[in-house]
């Protein structure tokens, strides 16, 4: 249909997640956001997973773009310290931003193909390539399941429902290393940075 493009579908398509949550996303009321009908978007995405892949896609290039300016020049480690801050930015921009990303498949090559110029850089510097994949995707995998928690305490009833204090009262005072656990954890950017820190210790030991 003239004069609708994958950009302005993907647009449209953040907007009903940001609305609604992932599960809101659906040919249909991306269509309806786009003010026409659902079968115009056929020619552009075939089903809910097309849309997602294309999300995700989007969201990686920001995220490569975010990385090349605070820290695709670091020594590998720290590169890839960078990195979880700049997906962890990316996902919390969009609500159910980390769902969205887990499981959809990159479906422009140049999105992959960004990430050439640091693996060189890396692996000239002495990493190992294996160990340096391995690396990164383990970051991946902490940065989602980080920020799949994190979105889901903010966006299903946040302090009252992780109340610090009803735990503690339900917990009784018998148990203070228990409770102290708990403590601290509504610092999201404190709690993201020492556990990232403990995974690079585990990734450079």
């Amino acid at each position: 249909m003239k004069g609708i493009t994958r950009e302005g579908i993907v647009e449209a398509a953040l907007e009903v997640l940001d609305d609604g949550g992932i599960d809101a996303v659906t040919v249909r009321a991306v269509a309806t956001r786009l003010g026409i009908k659902a079968p115009a978007l056929y020619h552009h995405v075939r089903s809910k997973q097309d849309l997602l892949d294309e999300m995700g896609t989007v969201m990686q290039r920001r995220v490569n773009a975010a990385f090349q300016a605070s820290g695709a020049d670091l020594p590998w480690p720290q590169a890839l310290a960078a990195y979880a801050r700049a997906l962890r930015a990316e996902y919390l921009r969009h609500r159910d931003g980390a769902r969205i990303f887990s499981g959809t498949r990159l479906t422009d090559p140049e999105v992959l193909r960004a990430q050439e110029p640091w693996l060189e850089r890396a692996v000239a510097g002495g990493a190992e390539l294996d160990r340096l994949i391995d690396a990164a995707e383990a970051i991946t995998a902490f940065v989602v399941g980080f920020v799949i928690e994190e979105q889901e305490r903010r966006q299903s009833g946040g302090t009252l429902r992780y109340s610090v204090e009803g735990r503690d009262a339900a917990l009784g005072p018998d148990v203070p290393l228990v409770i102290a656990s708990g403590h601290g954890r509504s610092d999201h950017d404190a709690r993201f940075a020492r556990q990232l820190d403990l995974l690079l210790i585990g990734i450079t030991s």
